[in-house]
Formats: structure tokens, sequence, C-alpha cells
């Protein structure tokens, strides 16, 4: 989220064209907003009103796309999910701190770097090339952003990089005044794990990344209680069990991360399917890992029949390490062209080999941190022609959001995909005109919503 505001702010400062106009938009559905608890603390606590944010449902990008009035610019991913890969012709820049899997293009800036926190990127575009729209709003929201995906800067939680550390420091010596960043991250962490209230389909939701194949759809959700309290929840199989058939998913991976008194790191993993072969293939791909390592080591779960849970020795491997293992042991399985109804495990499997495969698709909507809850919607570089008529965007949407995908989402992990009380766009895709997109603008005084995306309408 705080990447795709900040670019689009930075994008709108330092702009020559009085044509474009810059909107952050979050790939998900106002309604589901709530969920992402720490995005609406923190916007609160740096004073901007949700009302100033423009949601996926509330903007026809499928129109714009089609008058030629439509540009992209992606953060926090690189690929455009299937359901919005027409539009890959306008994409014109991606930010992203994940691996790439774009082709290289002529049209598109592509800045990608293995970075804990994607907004650190965007930070160092900004002071490098912008340094005179720094104040100390937007360096309160990059240094927090930066912070809470990266744990606090705790090299044991396995993601900050030097860069992060760098950007974190230019920043708070730019603005001595800044809270110190253990209270900010604490204040953070509190509102990202302040659960109660959710249902088992909220928790699910609130970051959540789905990948594919042709025959499979897995969720990887981050939950923000462990993962013993998590299945001690009344009804929980019966509850997993409604949440994968409403969102048409064959198996849940939950991981959860705590923190010790001294703020270590402490990791927990589930995984549930009906199918217990599929169970059993995904449970051997995450246990016999080597690249890296989970160190797991199985907790006792005696009520449940249908889960394998798991403790996770290797507290440095986040959900953004995890993924590579499942979208290869999907790749590997398609290729040696297994149907769905003949699981069988990988006995071998050391990690994750070249990723080729191009029908395996990751979807996410929130991250594991701030910075990575916009994953979604933001990625410059893939500028390829595609037939798909514009017009199509629409049920495309409509079906993506249905089925629970999500968008990685960059803001705090909050539910990336988030349908409480069924589809908002099952009432009709509400058409934002172009005017009514500079009304909104204009009463931006810094910068403006979220989600993992940025685009620019002429």
């Amino acid at each position: 989220m705080v990447s795709a505001i900040t670019l689009a702010y930075y994008l709108a400062k330092t702009s020559s064209s009085k044509n474009l106009t810059y909107v952050p938009v979050l790939n998900i559905p106002r309604q589901d907003f709530p969920l992402r608890t720490e995005s609406t603390y923190f916007l609160r606590e740096n004073g901007l009103s949700e009302k100033l944010l423009t949601f996926r449902d509330e903007i026809d990008l499928g129109a714009l796309y089609e008058a030629g009035r439509l540009g992209l610019s992606l953060v926090d991913h690189n690929v455009l999910p299937r359901t919005d890969s027409f539009m890959e012709d306008v994409v014109t820049e991606v930010i992203d701190h994940h691996v790439l899997e774009r082709r290289p293009t002529r049209n598109c800036r592509v800045t990608a770097e293995l970075v804990g926190s994607c907004t650190t990127l965007v930070a160092e575009k900004i002071i490098r090339e912008a340094p005179h729209i720094l104040d100390s709003q937007l360096a309160s929201m990059l240094r927090d952003t930066i912070v809470l995906d990266c744990v606090n800067m705790a090299p044991a939680a396995g993601k900050v990089t030097p860069k992060d550390t760098e950007y974190v420091t230019v920043l708070e010596s730019k603005f001595p005044d800044l809270p110190p960043r253990g209270a900010a991250f604490d204040s953070l962490q509190n509102a990202k794990f302040d659960v109660s209230g959710l249902t088992t389909d909220q928790m699910l939701r609130k970051d959540l990344k789905t990948l594919f194949s042709q025959d499979l759809k897995l969720a990887v959700s981050a939950i923000y209680v462990d993962v013993e309290e998590f299945l001690r929840r009344k009804d929980v199989e019966r509850e997993l069990q409604d949440f994968c058939q409403r969102h048409n998913y064959n198996a849940v991976i939950a991981m959860s991360i705590a923190f010790t008194s001294t703020n270590e790191p402490m990791r927990q993993m589930a995984v549930y399917s009906q199918q217990g072969a599929l169970k059993t293939m995904v449970s051997s791909a995450l246990k016999q890992a080597t690249t890296p390592s989970l160190e797991l080591v199985p907790l006792p779960c005696p009520h449940c029949k249908h889960v394998t849970a798991y403790s996770q020795g290797n507290t440095a491997a986040s959900r953004k390490k995890v993924l590579p293992i499942l979208k290869d042991l999907l790749r590997r399985r398609e290729s040696s062209g297994r149907p769905m109804q003949s699981f069988q495990e990988a006995e071998d499997y050391k990690g994750p080999a070249e990723l080729t495969e191009p029908n395996v698709e990751e979807n996410s909507e929130g991250s594991e941190q701030l910075g990575d809850f916009g994953e979604q919607l933001d990625n410059p570089d893939a500028c390829g022609e595609d037939e798909t008529r514009g017009k199509e965007y629409g049920a495309r949407f409509r079906r993506q959001m249905e089925d629970g995908l999500d968008e990685e989402n960059s803001f705090p992990p909050t539910p990336m995909n988030s349908l409480v009380e069924g589809c908002p766009l099952d009432r009709g895709l509400p058409k934002l005109t172009a005017e009514a997109i500079f009304e909104r603008i204009s009463r931006i005084t810094v910068v403006d919503s979220e989600v993992n995306s940025t685009t620019g309408t002429q």
C-alpha cells in the first residue's frame, strides 16, 4: 500500500506532463480494507483518510485501457495476474523485491532487487531523484513501512538486507525527530496482530497468497496467532473446509510468526486438505526442502484429522522463501503429467529448480509486512501486446474476486482478498469517470491509496 501511495506521489510531483493523473489503486474491494488492521491504523497515524483511497472495485481499469487512457506501474510484484494480463502492453514501470518473472521489454523500466521491503526501493528512487519532495510525513511512511516489513531490522528474522538498513538510516538522519523505530514497529505489529473478532475465513484472507496450476489452487495464508492456538478454534476443520469450498481451494498452508520477549521470531506452519494424498504431497515437499531447509518438527494435533502442523526451526524462512518451494512442486507435478487424482509424494525433493513453467501463477492480496501488503498490481516491465479486449475486464475481475484470489498486497499484512459478505462486483462494476478521478486526486494533499499499483490516466 505504502509503496503504491508514495510512488504515485513521487510521479505526480516530478512529472512534466499536465495530462497525466497518478492514482494509486488498492487491488481489493473497499469492504475488505478494514481487515487490514495495520493499514487502517497506519493511515490514522499519518493523518490520511480512507476516503481518499481508490479501490479496485471503484475504478474500471478495463474501460480506461480500452479507451487508450491507461498506464500501469506495478509495485511489490512484477507480473500481472491472468485476469489482468490483457493490460500488459500498458505496463510502463515495475518496482519489486521478488524474484523477477517478467521478460525484458523495451517499453518498461524495471527495478528488481531482493531487499526486505519493496518500499526500500521506492525510498531509494525518491531520495536519489527527488529528495526535495521529502517531508516528515512522507519520511515516516517510508521508514515505518520498511521497519515493519523487515521485522524491526532484526537479522534473525531473515528479512532485512544492507540496503534496507541504509535507507532507514538515511531517512532517520534527514528527519531526526521521527519516533524511535522500535516504538513504530511495536505499534504497527500490535495493530497487525490484532485479529480479535475475525472469523477463520477472515483470518485466512487477511494476508493471503494463492498458487495455481492447471488443476490445483493452494492458499498460503499468514495468520497472526500461533498455529496451535489457531487449531484450537471451535470447529476449525469444518471452517477450513468451508473456506476451501467457498473460494475453490484444494489445500491451505497456514504460516504463523510470533515473537519472544526478546523480539526473537518463532514460526509455525500447518497444512490442511480434505484430500489426504495432496496433504501428504505438500507436507513432504516442505519437510524435504533444502533450499532453504525449513527444519520442520511435527506438532501434536490429536483432534485434527485433515491437518498436519509443524514448528519451524528455520525462523529466517518467511513465506516469501516458502512460496518457491510450493511453486516448484506444482510445476514439477504438472510437467510430469500427473492428474489430480494421482498425487504422489515428492520423495527426493531438495528445493526449487528453475521456475520455467508458465502455468503456475502466484496471486497475493496481502504481504507479510506493511510494505508487502500491496503486492499485486504493481510491476513495471512486461509490455507486450495482448488482444484480450478491455471489455472482458469486469467479468474477469469479478471471477478473480469471487475465487478469493489475492494480489500481494503491500501494506501491513492484512487480508488481501476478503469477501466477507459476497463480492461487491456482483451488482456490476462501478464506473469511475476521468472527471471523478481528477476530483478525488485534487483533494489529496500528500499522496493517495494503496495496494499494488499506480495507474496513470491520460
